[in-house]
């Protein structure tokens, strides 16, 4: 029930209450004054009847007519003001009663206030310091779920504390997760550089001693390595930041295969591995035209690096829920113990080709995953590793 509505309803007991207090007052008011009444009437025949025995028949006479409903109640003659008495001189015998009463209802009145006051005032103390207990326990870090006590004007206000906790938890968490990961590339960054770098320290050290090609060639490729590094380093740091711009716009899967592969034309020459890219009708995925490409050039790289002289399979489709597109090899397949990994950034797994870097796969799943897609490595039934992009339509 909400605030307004559980107003309402009390405005409607109290009134009930009030309205039934009150006609039960009237009630008893007309009895007590019916009483009073009688008493009064009682005791004047009385004393007439005492002092005029004769009297008594007219008395009588008079009674019958006015309880019998044919007297019409009115006076010719106001006998009472001539013999000088008002209507008060015959209340003084009640008015210490009435007194009494006026005292008594208007001091229960004022008790059930106080008495509701102090209620609230209580009930309202004990939310306030629950609340403030939960964010002493928050503070310390003890805090558990804060179950509401009742719909009333604290249940929002209790609503929106548990939300406010729960983003701080939430946020903090993430910042301790970022701070691991930050460490831990920084501790995968010194390695992956160290490498190259003591390669080319040991090569210009054999340099001095004995001149020829084969260290040119050698200082040349550690070099050419940590460009790679370099570039895809940069990559990722923009997209960790968000600073990566992804262009949404509708791209047909058939193109994007395909100039992934004209880019990968001279490695795949070198390799002896060819592409087969059907054409299976014109499907359209939103997503980044380049960086799209990027990460599935990544994904034919590591297929020809493991089928050499094969070739690698593209296989697309297109149903109401997602875009599928599947890569595939004819090589040996992935390692079992490797499949849970290959995504991890600078993972590289037991048939790794010499002077990877085992950033590839992470990057690609990094821009798949951004652009409202999946990424998971599998080997096919029929042998070779298999790569499973999809790409949602919502």
């Amino acid at each position: 029930m909400s605030g307004r509505k559980n107003l309402v309803f009390t405005l409607g007991v109290v009134l009930s209450a009030g309205f039934t207090a009150s006609a039960l007052a009237v009630l008893l008011l007309s009895c007590h004054y019916s009483k009073l009444q009688y008493d009064l009437l009682n005791a004047v025949c009385g004393e007439i009847v005492e002092q005029e025995p004769e009297a008594g028949q007219i008395i009588a006479a008079a009674l019958k007519e006015v309880a019998g409903g044919n007297a019409d109640c009115t006076v010719e003659r106001d006998i009472l003001s001539e013999l000088g008495y008002r209507s008060s001189d015959f209340q003084k015998a009640d008015y210490q009663y009435n007194t009494v009463c006026v005292m008594a209802g208007v001091a229960a009145g004022a008790f059930l206030f106080i008495a509701a006051f102090l209620y609230r005032n209580k009930t309202e103390a004990a939310r306030i310091q629950a609340l403030a207990e939960y964010l002493e326990q928050v503070n310390m870090g003890k805090a558990v779920i804060l179950s509401g006590s009742g719909e009333d004007m604290f249940s929002k206000l209790e609503d929106e504390i548990y939300k406010t906790v729960t983003f701080l938890y939430q946020t903090k968490d993430a910042a301790v997760q970022a701070k691991n990961d930050f460490a831990q590339n920084l501790s995968n960054i010194a390695h992956q550089i160290k490498t190259p770098i003591t390669a080319i320290s040991l090569t210009v050290q054999t340099m001095k001693q004995e001149s020829g090609e084969k260290h040119l060639e050698q200082i040349q490729k550690q070099l050419l390595r940590l460009t790679h590094l370099e570039e895809a380093l940069l990559v990722l740091s923009r997209l960790d930041a968000g600073a990566l711009a992804l262009q949404k716009e509708e791209i047909d899967v058939f193109t994007v295969l395909v100039l992934a592969a004209d880019n990968l034309q001279e490695l795949l020459i070198k390799h002896d591995v060819s592409v087969d890219i059907p054409e299976l009708g014109e499907m359209a995925i939103t997503a980044d035209l380049d960086w799209t490409m990027e990460a599935v050039i990544n994904l034919m790289k590591n297929c020809m690096e493991h089928s050499a002289g094969g070739t690698i399979h593209c296989v697309y489709g297109q149903n109401p829920l997602y875009t599928e597109i599947l890569i595939s090899d004819e090589g040996q397949g992935f390692a079992r113990e490797d499949i849970p990994h290959l995504f991890e950034r600078f993972y590289r797994g037991q048939n790794a080709s010499e002077g990877g870097i085992g950033i590839g796969l992470a990057l690609a799943k990094e821009i798949v995953e951004r652009q409202n897609g999946t990424i998971r490595a599998r080997n096919m039934a029929a042998g070779g590793a298999c790569f499973e992009i999809r790409f949602y339509c919502h």
